[in-house]
């Protein structure tokens, strides 16, 4: 497609002409995806409305980090939506250590956010002290797990990122426990999952839903095995897909792999968020999902390939468009090479 070929009206538009489809504008160098994903008639009122997304932002201590202002940047872009999202979902690795003071750092910046933040844990966030400082600083009623019910829609959030005690037997220290989950392919730790207490949570927290309801569930890493070398994946996604497998459609969103994926599987489909970070590179095997990857056309620009989404229910069937939304220089970047609404 050349750069003159679509509006960026048409180029929007083609999201609508099918249950999923997702554009990357590759010739003119930006990372924009528009994924429509229908879902069934919900079971009560509705009305329309939009979330945005942040995740993985791997904060260091130092001060004035470049990952401070990358995080800054995606705030003061969800802070600009045209349309103001109801409430912003951080999926995990708010820091890069779990050290209380980038915990804090990242309390600082969200909280800049003019809307509603809830928040779920990353690997990164959680052990140093086992999520003790996480729960008091992000947790619902200091818990690492909620949902709650959204103008028809249902939100469930999901601490993925448990992992068997390791540590006890190697008497290893908080340090070193931190040390060993910071790596990329887990060695250590091993696969992680939500654990058997959520498992139980999950299923008397939908017992008595409708089949009918459209359910967004949250986790920081992918519900279905996309690179488990890399720990890209939930151990027990299996569990989670069969207790909500009562329901027409759901939606997965999820944090972790730093880039643009889709998958679905049954009833579920999921959704993966860029970071504000770094972007990460895809698996470097050829894999059924995504069909369609994100395109980094410089990698000399510290923030290409990074940014936020937001996904917007639409209409009383629960359909909903989701839209990544890349950082502002390289949308600039995209807009000057003749693209006009």
């Amino acid at each position: 497609m050349s750069q003159s070929s679509h509006s960026r009206r048409d180029f929007l538009s083609l999201s609508g002409k099918a249950g999923f489809s997702t554009l990357v504008a590759s010739a003119a160098g930006i990372n924009l995806g528009v994924i429509d994903v229908v879902h069934a008639q919900t079971s009560g009122a509705f009305s329309p409305f939009r979330f945005a997304m942040i995740s993985d932002s791997h904060l260091f201590s130092e001060a004035d980090h470049k990952f401070d202002r990358q995080l800054e940047d995606a705030v003061a872009q969800v802070n600009a939506m045209a349309v103001k999202p109801d409430f912003v979902l951080f999926g995990g690795d708010i820091a890069q250590n779990g050290t209380e003071d980038q915990l804090v750092k990242g309390k600082k910046i969200l909280s800049k956010l003019n809307t509603r933040l809830m928040v779920i844990p990353g690997e990164h966030d959680w052990y140093l002290d086992l999520g003790k400082t996480w729960k008091g600083l992000y947790g619902v009623n200091n818990s690492d797990h909620w949902s709650f019910d959204h103008k028809g829609v249902h939100f469930i959030g999901l601490n993925g990122i448990l992992v068997q005690d390791f540590w006890t037997a190697k008497n290893l220290s908080p340090r070193e426990r931190m040390a060993a989950m910071e790596m990329l392919e887990g060695p250590i730790g091993g696969l992680w999952g939500v654990g058997p207490e959520q498992l139980d949570w999950l299923k008397k927290d939908v017992a008595k839903l409708s089949p009918a309801t459209p359910v967004v569930i949250f986790t920081h890493a992918p519900l279905w095995d996309y690179y488990p070398r890399w720990n890209f994946q939930e151990a027990d996604a299996p569990q989670i897909r069969e207790i909500l497998s009562k329901f027409v459609n759901v939606t997965s969103f999820h944090g972790h792999v730093h880039h643009t994926v889709y998958n679905k599987i049954g009833n579920l489909s999921s959704i993966g968020a860029m970071s504000t970070s770094w972007p990460w590179p895809y698996p470097p095997i050829a894999l059924p999902y995504p069909a369609s990857q994100q395109n980094r056309a410089d990698p000399g620009n510290e923030k290409d390939g990074m940014g936020t989404l937001a996904a917007s229910f639409t209409s009383a069937t629960g359909s909903k468009v989701v839209q990544y939304q890349p950082f502002e220089d390289s949308l600039n970047d995209f807009l000057k090479n003749g693209i006009h609404a």
